[in-house]
Parts: structure tokens; sequence; C-alpha cells
């Protein structure tokens, strides 16, 4: 089997494989942090960690290059925590078990970090060698990106000197991006009345699950199916008939990540058995037919559990059911002005069952303000009809596109010069850090490049190890490009 410190780039595929063996999932980056400093300060390097734990280290141009524009490499230090059911890992102890399988470099059964670790890979590699050419450097490694953007947040100005910013966290060869979604996070608070449960009825848990998931942002407009929308569709359209009595619900642990699982657990006549097993039949053909080639392999799984002490009020449980198949999920508009981006999206992401309430988790993603206003909108509507609270928090700008950008036209001359061909410049529908960064340093020109990751926020994610070789070789081409202070 090939190692990844073998693949090309060399350089790079070493600190990925450094990164890979350190548990760094969001909110749990400080041990990757304080492994980056003890490096860089035994090199020598100018190592700052700010107020939040963002870290900045700085490099001394290579001779000859002192007088270019300063630039700062930007990746995000924490990964998505992600794992099949059937795989025991502790993403706050076990390390990543990264492998090549032919063109791609995957994990077992857990997401890679490829996002945002490859780019994070890259800006190391910078600082490590003693041959690349470049002018003054920064490195920002900021944390907690994945849960909230805390590091982007808490960045202030006065940090940085730059005048340049390249994000690596684009996850697509030959793009360009200069320009991202803002968003928002929705906690609706679904109240909840109980009730004992008929004795005589059995107990069940039913399990969703084998569908692929991935980023709320990158994936939302591949028809891909919602964990916690298809179960609440099954639930509107077999409750009654069946005479269901739910117990809990649960789906989905990520905000930002399309729900791959979800489960219920309930109770029912011991008469309507048969029919519950027919039914779980017949929904699931039903959808393995409508998501036949978007998401084909969706499993419903059924298995007895003991009796409930109680069982969730026939008004809060019509209630739940109704807001779940009703709430928005997914595409909310496409983009007039970028074609084939998706303008506004909504991610039902994460769905708990507590003592007094459901507890309902989205992620609101829009390239405009407006677009994300009308779907908090439709978010309260619905609350107020169903009697529950909702708060909105975490609120980030989108970056606005400058079609003028210096250094966005000296990454697109580059990547002509070496592949001799244009690079598509685009808009993500993700959302990417630099629309904060924009609030402390203004007058910052910013371009985002990466290579090309497949399913990102999931267990299937893989990075293209040729794609990996051809953004590195952009990359260097770029910071020899810089151009001198004016």
């Amino acid at each position: 089997m090939t190692a990844l410190n073998q693949l090309y780039p060399q350089p790079l595929w070493q600190w990925f494989e450094q990164i890979c063996a350190i548990p760094h999932p969001s909110k749990h980056e400080q041990a990757l942090s304080n492994h980056i400093q003890q490096w860089a300060k035994g090199k020598g390097l100018s190592v700052v960690e700010d107020k939040v734990g963002n870290l900045i280290i700085r490099k001394p141009a290579t001779p000859g290059m002192e007088n270019r524009k300063i630039v700062v490499l930007q990746a995000h230090i924490d990964m998505v925590p992600q794992k099949n059911a059937d795989k025991v890992h502790d993403f706050e102890k076990d390390p990543i078990e990264a492998y090549v399988d032919g063109e791609w470099v995957k994990a077992k059964g857990t997401t890679l970090g490829s996002d945002n670790g490859i780019g994070m890979a890259s800006a190391l590699a910078v600082l490590a060698s003693d041959d690349i050419k470049h002018g003054p450097l920064e490195v920002l490694l900021t944390i907690d990106e994945e849960a909230g953007m805390t590091g982007a947040f808490g960045l202030e100005a006065g940090y940085l000197d730059a005048e340049i910013l390249i994000n690596t966290d684009s996850e697509q060869e030959g793009e360009i991006y200069m320009g991202c979604a803002g968003g928002v996070d929705a906690q609706i608070s679904l109240p909840l009345s109980w009730q004992a449960p008929e004795l005589s009825n059995q107990s069940f848990k039913l399990t969703l699950s084998g569908i692929k998931g991935g980023h709320s942002g990158v994936n939302i407009h591949l028809g891909r199916g919602n964990a916690n929308k298809l179960l609440a569709r099954f639930l509107f359209k077999y409750s009654d008939e069946l005479a269901l009595e739910l117990v809990d619900f649960t789906g989905g642990s990520l905000r930002n990540a399309i729900p791959r699982e979800a489960s219920i657990s309930f109770m029912l006549p011991s008469e309507n058995v048969d029919a519950l097993k027919q039914a779980i039949s017949d929904f699931q053909a039903v959808v393995r037919a409508e998501l036949a080639i978007a998401d084909p392999s969706m499993l419903l799984t059924l298995k007895s559990i003991d009796a409930p002490a109680k069982v969730m009020g026939e008004d809060a449980q019509n209630c739940l059911i109704d807001f779940l198949h009703a709430c928005p999920n997914g595409v909310m508009r496409m983009s007039d002005e970028v074609a084939g981006v998706t303008e506004t999206s909504l991610n039902v992401g994460v769905i708990n069952t507590e003592q007094e309430s459901v507890e309902i988790l989205c992620l609101i993603r829009s390239l405009i303000d407006s677009g994300r206003d009308e779907v908090q909108g439709m978010l309260n509507a619905l609350a107020n009809l169903a009697g529950a609270s909702i708060e909105f928090s975490g609120a980030y700008p989108g970056w606005k596109p400058d079609n003028s950008s210096p250094v966005m036209a000296i990454v697109r001359d580059t990547y002509n010069d070496i592949y001799k061909k244009d690079p598509t410049i685009m808009v993500i529908h993700a959302g990417l850090e630099c629309g904060l960064f924009k609030e402390p340093y203004p007058n910052m020109d910013m371009v985002s490049i990466g290579p090309t990751i497949r399913y990102p926020h999931s267990p299937d994610e893989m990075v293209n190890i040729e794609t990996v070789g051809q953004y590195w070789q952009l990359l260097l081409a770029v910071l020899e490009r810089i151009p001198e202070k004016a």
C-alpha cells in the first residue's frame, strides 16, 4: 500500500500525515495547535496565538523578494467529526486512518479531514521549505471553523500585516473562488408533553441510514436525501394509520452536514406490527425509486426495544410530526447572477429529543441578505404556528465578489500559463471565512483555491491526489508572482 508521505508533493503529504495523527475535531484543536506552535518555534519562526486561539506564524521573505507585498496563507485547524454507525472511533483521542485508494486518499469509516487539512498542510509545507520563493509570509490558522467560525469571528485588527489573503479551503481544482454565501443558525424548540404508555403495546426503534449526506454548502443542490426529513415523511404518512406513540426522534449531528442517519423510538399495538413492516418495505421502495440517481441506498432497519416509561402526548406528537414534515429543506433558490450556484438554502441538520422539548438545529445559507431574511421569516412563521420558540444566532456575512481583484487576476493568469486553459471564476454557496475577515481587514485582497475534495463532512470524504499536486504547483507559482509593494 502506498504511504501518504510518498505521494507528490511530499512536503505537503508529510504534513497531512502528521495532521491526521493528532485528533483535531472542532472545539478540540488544541493538541494540534500546540504541535504546530512547538514546531514553528523550533524552526525560529514568529508565532502568535490570539485571544480566541488562532495561530499567526510569520516567515521572512526569501532573498531578493523582501519588497514583495505581504501574503497570508489561511486555513482552519479543525475538521468535521463524522463516522459510519459501525465504526468505533473517538475523534478526540483516535487518529484518522487515511489510506490511498487508486487516485484518491480516503479514511477508514470516518471523515478524512482533507477539509481543510490539505490547505493547512500546504501552508505549513511552505513555512518548512528552504527553497520555495516567496515574499514576506504570514500563515493564519483559525479555530472552530466548522462549528461556528469562532476563530474568524474573533480575529481582530492589528494581528495581520498582509495586503493579500489566499484562502485554501476551496474544494474543486480548476476553480478560483472570489465570493461565498453568508449564513445563520436557527435553533427551534418544540415543547413536549408526556403520557403513560399503553403497556400492551410493543416497542421498536426504526433507524434510517444508507444515504450519502455531505456538506450542506457544497452538496445541497445534488438532491440527496435528508435523513431527518425522510423519517418525518414516514411518520406523517403512517403514524395515524399504525397508531404509533413516539418516544423520541434523533437525527444528524452537525448543522452544516446533510444528515445521513436518523432514528425514532415508538410503541404501537401488537396487531399493527405486520402493517408496520409492510409500511417500512413500501416506503423504502418509494424513496429508493425517487432518489435512484442522487441517493439510491436508503435503508430502514427495525428492531425491538424495551418498553419505555412514557410516550409523547398526542398533541405534542402531532405537532412535532407536522412541523418536521412542513419544514422547508434543501435549495430555496438558485442564483440568477452566477449560473449553477445555489443562492439560498436550508439544512435541517440536527434533531434531539429532550425532557421538555424537541430541539431542531438548522443552518440557513444565502448569497444575499434578503434571501437569508426570507428563510428566517419562513421558519419564524412555522414556529409561530406550532407554538415553538426559535432563536437565530451565529450570523456571518457573505464574501462579496470583486471582479477587479488583483490577486484573483494573478491566480487566473498563473493558472492559464501553467495549464494552458482558463480556470473557472466561481462563487461558492458554502461559507468561507473570507467574509468575516473583511470586517477587521476591509482592504485586504482575497482569493480562495484548493484541490478536488469529494463528499466533505461525511465518511465518504476523499481528496484527489493528482489535484493536490496541481494545487501545490499553482500555489507556489502564485507566491513567486506576488508584485512588489506600491
